[in-house]
């Protein structure tokens, strides 16, 4: 198995430290364990937690509060996993063979596109459509059902999506069920960033809508703690299984801290408190970025997220985006992510789920660049 480069990530592995504004997470500001615990008994007690081999898939507790999240599931529904990505490893591990399809909606986190492929798969793109008239991403199912095979093993979501913040709603998502019963297909549903909704409607789950239905997610963006590497596979309990052994040849089981704390998160009073910090901070932060596209009159254009810290902008200079966003960083120490890593040139992807201070002064520095690029298009690489 050969695996091609992640670029996204390779990119942020490598420069997310060293940028003095890293305006490429999709996440809110991340919580301490004192923000998270906010007691001195409660973190006393993380203290005295033995640093042992948990249970692998994840402590009975910690498991049950998971398939709380999901109406109809139970412990044996949940695997727990080092993140979503883990979650989204295994998961296309134990589901592709080689010679199947995959088709997937895009733009979208890639790491299932790179898995795919690496498993021998053939992937093809299912384009969210961006509708300005409508004001939002939206699916178009009738082009999911001319993508659909005999030879289809699965299909791939983002819900909310990432990059674009687009929601799919409960009648997509009976309509993508639908699509892959017809020819036998699983549905893997990544939905990491449910919960992260300004208006406070959570997005519809793909959970429930039909018995090959797989749904990752995790605490890393709604719930701001990226940090624990928690994330979970919620499927049916012989797959779940199936999973839980898949796990024990990659990272075996959770950190004990981090089973711990998470727990602690997916308490529901804690739960529902933490889903409005996100909110709060997304409500606060994305009028700033709003401001600060439309004061570059036609540069960008743009559908504002309907959930996530995130905005995906069209832009009209003359340069490829990873030179631009090569040019920030090497210039202003500022970090984004170009549309070349969705497969779609003159896009960013601008995180911003930090403090407004933050956020503006990052953009200070985007605006910079911009300037300078407009002053001298001519001087602008192209590639």
């Amino acid at each position: 198995m050969k695996l091609e480069q992640f670029a996204m990530e390779r990119m942020q592995s490598t420069y997310e430290n060293q940028v003095e504004y890293n305006l490429s997470e999709s996440g809110v500001r991340p919580l301490s364990a004192r923000e998270l615990l906010g007691d001195a008994a409660a973190l006393e007690a993380l203290l005295d937690q033995p640093l042992m081999y948990t249970q692998s898939n994840g402590t009975p507790e910690l498991r049950a509060a998971v398939a709380a999240l999901y109406p109809g599931a139970t412990v044996d529904h949940v695997e727990v996993t080092n993140g979503g990505s883990e979650a989204n490893y295994i998961a296309t591990w134990r589901l592709i063979e080689p010679g199947d399809e995959v088709v997937m909606l895009l733009p979208n986190y890639m790491q299932t596109w790179g898995l795919a492929r690496a498993f021998g798969a053939t992937v093809r793109a299912w384009p969210l459509v961006e509708d300005h008239a409508a004001g939002r991403w939206r699916a178009d199912l009738d082009a999911l059902g001319t993508l659909i095979t005999s030879r289809t093993k699965l299909i791939v979501l983002c819900n909310p999506n990432n990059p674009t913040g687009a929601r799919l709603t409960a009648t997509d998502l009976d309509a993508v069920a639908r699509a892959a019963e017809k020819v036998g297909a699983w549905v893997l549903s990544d939905e990491i960033y449910r919960g992260a909704e300004p208006d406070g409607h959570e997005t519809a789950s793909m959970w429930g809508r039909g018995d090959r239905v797989i749904v990752t997610s995790g605490l890393s963006k709604a719930y701001g703690l990226p940090g624990l590497r928690i994330g979970w596979i919620v499927a049916p309990p012989p797959v779940a299984a199936t999973l839980w052994s898949y796990h024990d040849y990659t990272t075996i089981a959770p950190g004990a801290l981090s089973d711990r704390l998470a727990r602690a998160a997916l308490d529901p009073a804690r739960r529902q408190s933490l889903l409005e910090r996100a909110r709060t901070i997304i409500r606060a932060n994305r009028p700033i970025l709003a401001r600060w596209l439309a004061g570059h009159g036609d540069v960008f254009a743009w559908i504002p997220p309907e959930a996530g810290a995130i905005g995906y902008v069209r832009y009209t200079h003359e340069i490829n985006s990873t030179a631009l966003v090569t040019r920030l960083r090497e210039e202003k120490s500022v970090l984004i992510v170009p549309g070349d890593h969705f497969g779609m040139d003159r896009y960013l992807r601008i995180g911003f789920g930090e403090s407004p201070s933050y956020v503006t002064q990052g953009l200070a520095r985007v605006h910079d660049v911009l300037e300078a690029l407009a002053a001298a298009p001519s001087a602008a690489p192209k590639r």
